[in-house]
């Protein structure tokens, strides 16, 4: 299992370099933006496990940036710890009320801040075993590559549709358009026409439909597809 990765996003070189040393003491992997652009650049080439925002920065502020991310659908759930001097009550409370998980104040001791984003961290993590995936009896076993009903039975699944399936499963009651199943299913790196995906969620359900969980994977006129179980 790879070590976690945090992105610090502060603008103060001492405290960056001091704080990423720190935590790659504590066995974690870091990378460093000064800024929310440069901050942008780095989760779009990889999304962190935990991000680590100062609240002063430049052009765009923690707080604003914080509220951002969380509206965000690529970084609606990576958790975000605010790292500022701002210690007054008011401050913790509109930084919590952002949408981030934890609020250390500066100056900080660097076992605590380790600390606090291993307790974050664990908090965020799914619960239950983390190789399956369940709705209404349908399970998705990531260890063994199988579909089975709630009788046991094994449904056969295409490869294709198999990917389709776990991103559906693992986002459910979200509606996606076929671009965003295109990137997320397929790959930005990956030149597929977007009617494609219609193709594959009629061959999704035609393998679901025998075990009568066809109806899970619905059309939302107008804006795409979604996996409920609120049929």
């Amino acid at each position: 299992m790879s070590a976690p990765y945090i992105l610090i996003v502060e603008d103060e070189q001492a405290i960056r370099e001091m704080t990423a040393f720190a935590l790659r003491q504590a066995g974690y992997h870091t990378q460093e933006a000064v800024d929310a652009r440069e901050a942008q650049s780095l989760i779009a080439d990889q999304r962190p496990d935990l991000i680590l925002l100062d609240w002063m920065l430049p052009s765009v502020s923690g707080l604003e940036l914080a509220r951002r991310w969380k509206k965000e659908e690529l970084t609606a759930d990576i958790p975000i710890v605010m790292l500022t001097a701002r210690a007054e009550e008011d401050d913790k409370v509109r930084g919590l009320e952002t949408g981030a998980d934890d609020y250390v104040t500066k100056p900080f001791s660097p076992r605590e801040l380790a600390a606090r984003i291993k307790a974050v961290l664990r908090r965020s993590a799914p619960e239950g075993n983390d190789d399956l995936l369940r709705a209404n009896g349908l399970t998705l076993d990531m260890a063994s590559h199988r579909v089975t009903s709630a009788r046991g039975a094994e449904l056969e699944v295409g490869p294709t549709e198999y990917r389709l399936l776990k991103f559906f499963m693992s986002h459910p009651e979200r509606v996606y358009t076929r671009g965003q199943l295109l990137d997320r299913v397929w790959g930005s790196n990956v030149y597929v026409e977007e009617r494609t995906i219609d193709v594959h969620i009629r061959r999704l359900r035609k393998a679901l439909q025998p075990a009568g969980y066809d109806a899970l994977v619905q059309t939302v006129r107008g804006a795409g597809y979604r996996f409920s179980t609120k049929v």
